[in-house]
Protein backbone atom coordinates (compact mmCIF):
# COMPACT_ATOMS: atom_id res chain seq x y z
CA UNK A 1 0.00 0.00 0.00
CA UNK A 2 2.85 2.39 0.75
CA UNK A 3 4.33 1.87 -2.71
CA UNK A 4 0.94 2.58 -4.29
CA UNK A 5 0.61 5.84 -2.35
CA UNK A 6 4.12 6.79 -3.45
CA UNK A 7 3.15 6.15 -7.09
CA UNK A 8 0.05 8.35 -6.74
CA UNK A 9 1.98 11.14 -5.01
CA UNK A 10 4.84 10.99 -7.55
CA UNK A 11 2.30 11.37 -10.36
CA UNK A 12 0.79 14.37 -8.59
CA UNK A 13 4.22 15.88 -7.94
CA UNK A 14 5.21 15.39 -11.58
CA UNK A 15 1.96 17.05 -12.63
CA UNK A 16 2.56 20.00 -10.30
CA UNK A 17 6.12 20.34 -11.58
CA UNK A 18 4.97 20.32 -15.21
CA UNK A 19 2.14 22.76 -14.51
CA UNK A 20 4.40 25.27 -12.77
CA UNK A 21 7.49 24.70 -14.90
CA UNK A 22 5.71 25.03 -18.24
CA UNK A 23 3.11 27.57 -16.99
CA UNK A 24 0.29 25.27 -18.13
CA UNK A 25 -3.30 26.40 -17.52
CA UNK A 26 -4.23 23.03 -15.99
CA UNK A 27 -3.97 22.13 -12.30
CA UNK A 28 -1.04 19.90 -11.40
CA UNK A 29 -3.19 17.07 -10.00
CA UNK A 30 -5.10 16.86 -13.30
CA UNK A 31 -1.81 16.56 -15.20
CA UNK A 32 -0.73 13.95 -12.65
CA UNK A 33 -3.87 11.92 -13.37
CA UNK A 34 -3.11 12.10 -17.09
CA UNK A 35 0.42 10.86 -16.35
CA UNK A 36 -1.02 8.00 -14.28
CA UNK A 37 -3.41 7.16 -17.11
CA UNK A 38 -0.48 7.15 -19.55
CA UNK A 39 1.43 4.80 -17.25
CA UNK A 40 -1.57 2.48 -17.13
CA UNK A 41 -2.04 2.59 -20.91
CA UNK A 42 1.66 1.87 -21.47
CA UNK A 43 1.33 -1.01 -19.03
CA UNK A 44 4.24 0.22 -16.93
CA UNK A 45 4.87 -1.92 -13.86
CA UNK A 46 2.85 -0.39 -11.03
CA UNK A 47 2.34 -1.86 -7.58
CA UNK A 48 -0.59 -4.28 -7.54
CA UNK A 49 -2.12 -2.37 -4.62
CA UNK A 50 -2.46 0.82 -6.70
CA UNK A 51 -6.07 0.10 -7.68
CA UNK A 52 -7.01 -0.91 -4.13
CA UNK A 53 -5.36 2.21 -2.70
CA UNK A 54 -7.03 4.48 -5.25
CA UNK A 55 -10.41 2.88 -4.46
CA UNK A 56 -9.80 3.50 -0.76
CA UNK A 57 -9.10 7.16 -1.44
CA UNK A 58 -12.22 7.45 -3.59
CA UNK A 59 -14.36 5.93 -0.83
CA UNK A 60 -13.33 8.83 1.40
CA UNK A 61 -13.36 11.49 -1.31
CA UNK A 62 -15.80 13.67 0.61
CA UNK A 63 -13.16 14.19 3.31
CA UNK A 64 -10.84 15.66 0.69
CA UNK A 65 -13.31 18.51 0.16
CA UNK A 66 -12.90 19.76 3.74
CA UNK A 67 -9.87 21.96 2.88
CA UNK A 68 -11.83 23.51 -0.01
CA UNK A 69 -14.72 24.22 2.36
CA UNK A 70 -12.36 25.86 4.83
CA UNK A 71 -10.99 28.01 2.01
CA UNK A 72 -14.51 29.16 1.14
CA UNK A 73 -15.23 30.01 4.78
CA UNK A 74 -12.01 32.04 4.95
CA UNK A 75 -13.16 34.07 1.93
CA UNK A 76 -16.74 34.74 3.05
CA UNK A 77 -16.32 38.52 2.78
CA UNK A 78 -15.22 38.19 -0.86
CA UNK A 79 -18.04 35.73 -1.49
CA UNK A 80 -20.47 38.24 -0.02
CA UNK A 81 -19.19 40.97 -2.34
CA UNK A 82 -19.05 38.88 -5.51
CA UNK A 83 -21.67 36.22 -4.69
CA UNK A 84 -24.31 37.59 -7.05
CA UNK A 85 -21.89 37.72 -9.95
CA UNK A 86 -20.65 34.22 -9.17
CA UNK A 87 -24.21 32.90 -9.12
CA UNK A 88 -24.98 34.49 -12.50
CA UNK A 89 -21.78 33.11 -14.04
CA UNK A 90 -22.44 29.62 -12.66
CA UNK A 91 -26.03 29.60 -13.94
CA UNK A 92 -25.10 30.95 -17.39
CA UNK A 93 -22.18 28.57 -17.82
CA UNK A 94 -24.39 25.63 -16.82
CA UNK A 95 -27.09 26.63 -19.31
CA UNK A 96 -24.51 27.14 -22.07
CA UNK A 97 -22.86 23.80 -21.32
CA UNK A 98 -26.21 21.99 -21.43
CA UNK A 99 -27.17 23.70 -24.70
CA UNK A 100 -23.84 22.90 -26.35
CA UNK A 101 -24.09 19.29 -25.16
CA UNK A 102 -27.58 18.96 -26.62
CA UNK A 103 -26.51 20.45 -29.97
CA UNK A 104 -23.44 18.20 -30.17
CA UNK A 105 -25.51 15.15 -29.24
CA UNK A 106 -28.10 15.97 -31.90
CA UNK A 107 -25.33 16.50 -34.48
CA UNK A 108 -23.64 13.22 -33.64
CA UNK A 109 -26.95 11.35 -33.67
CA UNK A 110 -27.78 12.84 -37.07
CA UNK A 111 -24.30 12.02 -38.42
CA UNK A 112 -24.66 8.44 -37.23
CA UNK A 113 -28.10 8.16 -38.81
CA UNK A 114 -29.86 7.81 -35.48
CA UNK A 115 -33.20 9.50 -35.05
CA UNK A 116 -35.93 9.35 -32.46
CA UNK A 117 -38.47 9.04 -35.27
CA UNK A 118 -37.05 5.69 -36.43
CA UNK A 119 -37.51 4.19 -32.97
CA UNK A 120 -41.12 5.38 -32.77
CA UNK A 121 -41.90 3.95 -36.24
CA UNK A 122 -40.58 0.53 -35.26
CA UNK A 123 -42.61 0.64 -32.04
CA UNK A 124 -45.73 1.61 -34.00
CA UNK A 125 -45.21 -1.36 -36.37
CA UNK A 126 -45.31 -3.76 -33.44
Amino acid sequence: MLHAIVVLLVCQLAGETLAHGLALPLPGPVIGLVLLLAALLLRLPLPEATAETADGLLKHLSMLFVPAGVGVVQQLDLLGQEGGRLLVVILLSTIIALAVTAVVFAGVAKAMGLSGEEGSESEAAE
